[in-house]
């Protein structure tokens, strides 16, 4: 009478699913007879190592495409190891850098157009996180911007169009001119000289300078190897400055 509940089990067992529970034993007699034959040891056996295995498959919670691999089948791995990159075609996210005088201009949820560099394409983004610190070295905070598009790939470089905010008194140049603790080359009586000023607008290139004094003379170039008192003379009908050259 307890053939045929086990024999339903055994004809239902499929080798590519995990093991099904076991039929309930209704009589101590049976308890006894399957205990007996280690058929309980070994199912318990299986179900732990099939949690153990649970651990070593990763799951997506999306549907994507393999970017890159790392390892191939039966390589032996390292605990931190990178295995390689899957990623969500569906929806993309651009990370943007905006000064910390900005920082209000942007709000969850809010819409961003966006632009490919040679500003063919557009595309519509919503701003989904910021980041709740500021970079100490920009003196930025970063903002995370959602786009869904088909013709998007990963590693595309995008330009964000912001709602901003008029600046008076500040002035645009290029951000390689601006040196470590805020502070640009400027031209005193042919001499170089530091001044400090105030960045309030970053780009890929420029950045938008603020307490910046009216007629002083600014670099449109680095100079190699400038420092304070390096004398030196501008070209005609040009704004460079070049280093000051005696000869004999």
């Amino acid at each position: 009478e307890l053939f045929p509940k086990w024999q339903a089990y055994l004809n239902g067992f499929d080798m590519a699913k995990a093991t099904p529970q076991l039929p309930e034993m209704s009589t101590e007699k049976e308890k006894f007879f399957i205990s007996g034959r280690g058929i309980l040891t070994t199912y318990y056996n299986v179900k732990n190592m099939e949690q153990r295995l649970l651990k070593y498959r990763i799951t997506a919670p999306f549907n994507g495409v393999l970017t890159e691999a790392l390892v191939t089948e039966g390589t032996l791995i390292r605990a931190g190891q990178k295995l390689g990159e899957f990623i969500n075609t569906d929806v993309y996210e651009l990370e943007v850098a905006l000064s910390k005088n900005f920082s209000d201009l942007l709000k969850i949820g809010e819409e961003v157009a966006l632009n490919n560099l040679d500003k063919s394409k557009q595309y519509m983004g919503k701003v989904t996180r910021i980041n709740g610190s500021v970079d100490q070295a920009t003196q930025t905070i970063k903002a995370y911007i959602e786009v869904r598009d088909s013709n998007l790939r990963e590693g595309m470089y995008l330009e964000a169009d912001l709602n901003a905010k008029e600046e008076s008194n500040a002035i645009e140049i290029d951000r390689n001119l601006l040196l470590e603790n805020n502070q640009i080359f400027v031209v005193r009586d042919s001499i170089l000289d530091l001044i400090d000023v105030t960045p309030v607008y970053f780009s890929d290139k420029k950045v938008v300078l603020k307490q910046v004094p009216d007629g002083l003379t600014i670099l449109s170039k680095p100079l190699m190897g400038s420092y304070v008192g390096m004398l030196v003379q501008q070209y005609q009908g040009q704004n460079e400055m070049e280093p000051n050259k005696t000869t004999d």
